[in-house]
């Protein structure tokens, strides 16, 4: 479980490698950073995020699920707010692009990594 954690860190620290390299609005000082970052992040997905989606689960539903993205897009600036100088994002349109993009990478993962690696098993 634990390693699993950790795969999964790393593979996010990566997927926000990626994000910063295609957006200048999103900036990482460094691995350690997005490694920082990532952790941070898989730390709110735990604690915040279920609470913002309960809260707003009205207008998740009403809009099929697409506010997600603007959860993970806070959560992303939370993130921002907590890592001080080494990770910024230039602003909430930024953050939700990120999400957006976030969300499709691993999507990719999802599908062209992981599902396979589990019908092996």
């Amino acid at each position: 479980m634990i390693k699993r954690w950790v795969l999964s860190i790393l593979v996010n620290a990566l997927m926000l490698i990626v994000v910063a390299g295609f957006f200048d609005s999103f900036y990482l000082s460094g691995i350690w950073a997005a490694i920082g970052a990532s952790f941070i992040l898989s730390i709110l997905n735990v604690l915040v995020k279920p609470f913002l989606i309960l809260l707003t689960l009205p207008v998740t539903v009403l809009t099929l699920g697409f506010f997600l993205f603007v959860i993970n897009a806070i959560t992303l600036m939370i993130t921002e707010g907590l890592m001080g100088d080494a990770f910024n994002i230039d602003g909430f349109g930024s953050a939700l692009l990120a999400a957006i993009v976030i969300a499709l990478l691993n999507l990719m993962i999802q599908k062209a990594i992981v599902e396979p690696l589990k019908k092996d098993e």
